[in-house]
């Protein structure tokens, strides 16, 4: 019986998100500012509705920064993992943070459409036009690794989907100048608030699969058993665990039946270099068992854990 701990030299690169984080905070912090202060001064609920999203969202940038710079501590003798999976819990605060901001806008939105009131049109157009340049600007620093870490997509879909609200609120503001119906601007703010509840709820759900330690999306579990199964030597592959260590980091256990037993390190190196290139794995621990009768894997039913 034989254990092979990989090391993490071979898996997926993601380049360091922290001058990205900090650089989209300082971005989107100035905007808070402006955006609040032309609501008040035009009376916009869409405006302030699209600042409060803005505020959360560099609450959620705040989270997601610092839980990058926790993940990269080194591991201690208690944190043998080091702390990578805070990056999953600020991925599950974040969705929080929208979903609870969502509550507000649309609490604030349904009492404005009952009693709208005069809205400054031209004002709400100009700063909502400057927020889809900087919410556009702002996504663009989060395009090269969305694919490959839950905490920049979450960063990416944010600010992606603040530019386009940014575009309704324009739309808004242009229909208030071309109907002068006032209402307009509430049901924009709505708006706001379904894109914010799909972004929300996304994010929530991808966050709880790793918190649950589901399999990482993108990772088809019979396909990796399938190629366990098919290296050489192989007759069986149980007690197969995947799970995710961080919004990044994918990890693997398994138990490999070789009757001729051990093949040696050079065989357990490769299929680690093959999983981490093929299915995106960095983490894998592979225990080689004989399949002797006379002492059978307790693990090896599919129901016990």
């Amino acid at each position: 019986m034989e254990n092979h701990q990989r090391s993490h030299d071979h898996a997926p690169a993601v380049h360091d998100p922290g001058p990205r984080f900090g650089a989209a905070v300082a971005l989107n912090t100035v905007f808070v500012v402006i955006e609040v202060g032309a609501g008040l001064q035009a009376d916009s609920l869409a405006l302030l509705a699209d600042a409060g999203h803005n505020l959360s969202d560099v609450l959620a940038l705040l989270l997601a920064w610092g839980a990058a710079l926790l993940a990269r501590r080194s591991p201690t003798r208690r944190y043998t993992f080091g702390l990578r999976s805070s990056t999953i819990f600020a991925a599950l605060g974040n969705a929080a943070l929208l979903l609870a901001a969502s509550a507000a806008i649309a609490w604030e939105a349904v009492s404005r459409l009952q009693n709208p009131g005069p809205v400054a049109a031209p004002t709400v157009i100009a700063i909502a036009l400057l927020g889809v340049v900087l919410n556009a600007l702002t996504a663009a620093l989060f395009v090269r690794d969305r694919h490959a870490d839950l905490n920049v997509r979450g960063a990416f879909l944010h600010m992606a989907a603040d530019a386009l609200v940014s575009l309704a609120v324009v739309v808004s503001g242009a229909l208030i100048l071309w109907t002068g119906l006032d209402w307009i601007d509430s049901a924009a703010s709505l708006l706001v608030v379904a894109v914010i509840l799909a972004g929300g709820w996304h994010l929530a759900r991808d966050a709880l699969r790793l918190v649950l330690q589901a399999v990482p999306q993108g990772i088809d579990p019979e396909a990796v058993r399938g190629f366990l199964a098919s290296r050489p030597g192989v007759c069986e592959v149980h007690d197969l665990h995947i799970w995710g260590m961080s919004t990044v980091d994918s990890a693997l256990s398994a138990h490999l039946v070789m009757p001729a037993g051990s093949p040696g390190d050079a065989f357990l190196s490769r299929v680690c270099a093959d999983l981490a290139r093929d299915f995106r794995i960095g983490h894998a621990t592979l225990q080689i068992e004989s399949g002797d009768p006379a002492h059978p894997c307790s693990l090896r039913p599919e129901n016990v854990v």
